[in-house]
């Protein structure tokens, strides 16, 4: 399972990259949570959430970016830039997400900017 979550990552980031995007980190983890991806928008710090679902049924990838895991990944990019001595209320950041769907190649990519708030 976590060889296929990281296919869509590595999707996602080449993606992303194509788009401009510098990458940063791939999966950050801490006790609170985990952001797939961390990449750098000029100089807006870009934390990023990558859905997979085979179809778009039920409101798709997107839709299961839930209120509390955004609540997670917010805390988890909070952790991050204090592990390195960023100012997170001070950098400009954004929480996005790239839902892919399909159930083969090609895939259909979404990417969602300021998916949600902060």
């Amino acid at each position: 399972m976590r060889d296929r979550g990281q296919k869509f990552e590595q999707l996602a980031k080449n993606h992303l990259k194509n788009r401009g995007l510098v990458p940063i980190c791939d999966n950050f983890n801490s006790r609170v949570g985990e952001i797939d991806l961390i990449m750098s928008d000029n100089d807006v710090l870009v934390f990023i959430e990558v859905k997979y679902r085979t179809s778009n049924s039920f409101g798709g990838a997107i839709a299961a970016v839930s209120r509390t895991k955004q609540h997670k990944i917010i805390k988890t990019a909070m952790f991050y830039c204090l592990r390195n001595n960023i100012n997170f209320e001070h950098v400009a950041s954004r929480f996005d997400v790239v839902a892919i769907s399909g159930s083969n190649e090609p895939f259909d990519i979404e990417w969602v900017k300021s998916a949600f708030p902060t």
